[in-house]
C-alpha cells in the first residue's frame, strides 16, 4: 500500500470511497454543501496550506483518504479532515497509519494544535480518535450543510 498526495483527478473515485462510508450509515454525498471541497482539492487543500492524500492497494484502488488544513495560522492551529476507509480495510492499522501521517505532517508545519469535528454516527471512529490522544469534549454542533440535517462531535490535540 502506498500513501501519496491526492489529486483532482482522484476526485471521482475518493467521492465513491466516502459516498459508500456515508452509505453505512444512510448518509449521501451532498457536492452542493458539505461535500463540496472533494470536486476541487487542489484549490480546497494544497492550494490553501494543507494537505490531502490517498491511500492505494496493490491494485492501485484508493481504499482511504486523510486532509489537513490550517485553521488559525498564527495561533498553529490546524483541522483534520476526510479520514475515511474502506470498509473492509478496517482494524487492520490502516487508519492508525493514515493518522500517524496527517500527525507528522501537521508537527512538520510547526502546528501547535488539532482540533476536528466528526459526524455523532462515526462511533468506531469515535473510540479510535481517543485511543491515538484526541480528547472528546462533548461539545456538539448541529450542521445544516449536508442532505439532511446532522450533528458532530468536537476533538482536539496538542501537538507540542
Amino acid at each position: 500500500m502506498i500513501i501519496r498526495k491526492a489529486t483532482n483527478e482522484d476526485s471521482d473515485e475518493i467521492i465513491s470511497l466516502i459516498s459508500s462510508v456515508y452509505d453505512e450509515y444512510g448518509e449521501i454525498m451532498f457536492t452542493d454543501g458539505a461535500d463540496k471541497d472533494l470536486l476541487d482539492i487542489v484549490e480546497n487543500y494544497h492550494m490553501s496550506g494543507g494537505d490531502f492524500i490517498v491511500l492505494e492497494n496493490e491494485m492501485g484502488e484508493i481504499i482511504g483518504t486523510h486532509a489537513t488544513l490550517p485553521k488559525d495560522i498564527p495561533s498553529r492551529l490546524i483541522t483534520f479532515r476526510r479520514l475515511y476507509l474502506k470498509k473492509s480495510c478496517r482494524g487492520e492499522g490502516t487508519g492508525k497509519r493514515l493518522m500517524d501521517w496527517a500527525v507528522k505532517w501537521a508537527i512538520d508545519q510547526h502546528f501547535k494544535r488539532v482540533e476536528f469535528w466528526s459526524d455523532i454516527r462515526f462511533e468506531r471512529a469515535h473510540k479510535f480518535f481517543e485511543g491515538y490522544g484526541f480528547t472528546k469534549t462533548g461539545e456538539v454542533r448541529e450542521m445544516t450543510d449536508g442532505a439532511l440535517p446532522y450533528s458532530e462531535y468536537f476533538f482536539s490535540m496538542d501537538l507540542l
